[in-house]
């Protein structure tokens, strides 16, 4: 840390140089998850850290943040997943130009949403945040219909040979691994629909979009923090690596790798 008079802080340089000791490299396309706190106090606070990494990937890499959105309206759900006739009227719609950051994604994404050339996809409840080079692509043509599928960011993540970079955050928090669930052939998955307001050509759109439940596990029988599970023991096979990050422990993972991992993982447990 620098320490100055009576304060001691994370700057922008010392954070560039942990992560590429993490093994981050020039070019890297990473998908990252941050808990503040863990890291500790930062010169220009988050955005110390956003710069830190697009320093170490360079021109050629990009950044990836999983945003989604704050609707906070599912608990008023009908049957089905439609929104009350008697609420529609006061719900902001998705605007991805303006809608925030889930809150429960802390203010990592929100800052990494507005920093200025970011791109986001346009799926509200799946919605990634992308800075770098290849940004817009990373972000384009997410499909509405099953965000974490073959059509959106996290698959992509995946083709583009990305990483995943987790700095402070449970590693149960490890979105990717929504995409596992989605490619596991597996009985059972639990599907959720909602209701969502669009904001699309100067007008609102209500649309009813489909996805694999995550706000539980997929399937029956598997721990709510399995996620962690997944991660820890791919870490313990020699799957990723450890390191520090600030004040906070960091895990960078192959998106490849440990989707195949995950994929296989369900698949042991619930076969059909």
């Amino acid at each position: 840390m620098l320490t100055v008079g009576n304060g001691a802080y994370w700057t922008r340089q010392l954070l560039s140089e942990q992560l590429a000791v993490l093994g981050l490299r020039a070019g890297d396309a990473v998908m990252t998850h941050a808990g503040l706190r863990a890291v500790g106090p930062m010169l220009n606070g988050p955005d110390a850290l956003i710069g830190a990494i697009l320093d170490v990937v360079g021109p050629a890499g990009t950044l990836l943040v999983y945003v989604s959105w704050d609707e906070q309206y599912e608990d008023a759900l009908e049957a089905g997943g439609y929104v009350p006739a008697a609420l529609k009227p006061h719900l902001p719609p998705f605007d991805p130009a303006r809608s925030r950051a889930n809150r429960d994604h802390g203010v990592f994404a929100e800052f990494a949403r507005t920093t200025p050339g970011a791109f986001r996809s346009t799926n509200p409840g799946t919605s990634v945040v992308a800075l770098g080079h290849r940004a817009e692509w990373f972000t384009a043509n997410h499909a509405l219909q099953y965000g974490f599928g073959p059509d959106s960011p996290f698959a992509k993540l995946v083709a583009a040979g990305g990483q995943v970079l987790m700095i402070g955050a449970p590693l149960d928090t490890m979105s990717l691994l929504h995409h596992a669930e989605h490619l596991a052939d597996i009985p059972g998955k639990r599907i959720m629909r909602v209701e969502v307001p669009l904001w699309l050509n100067g007008g609102v759109s209500w649309q009813l979009i489909e996805e694999f439940d995550t706000t539980d596990p997929v399937v029956d029988g598997l721990p709510a923090d399995y996620f962690a599970h997944i991660v820890t023991d791919f870490l313990a096979q020699g799957g990723g690596q450890r390191g520090q990050i600030g004040h906070a422990d960091a895990v960078l993972v192959p998106a490849a790798d440990v989707i195949a991992y995950a994929v296989e993982w369900l698949e042991e447990r619930f076969t059909k």
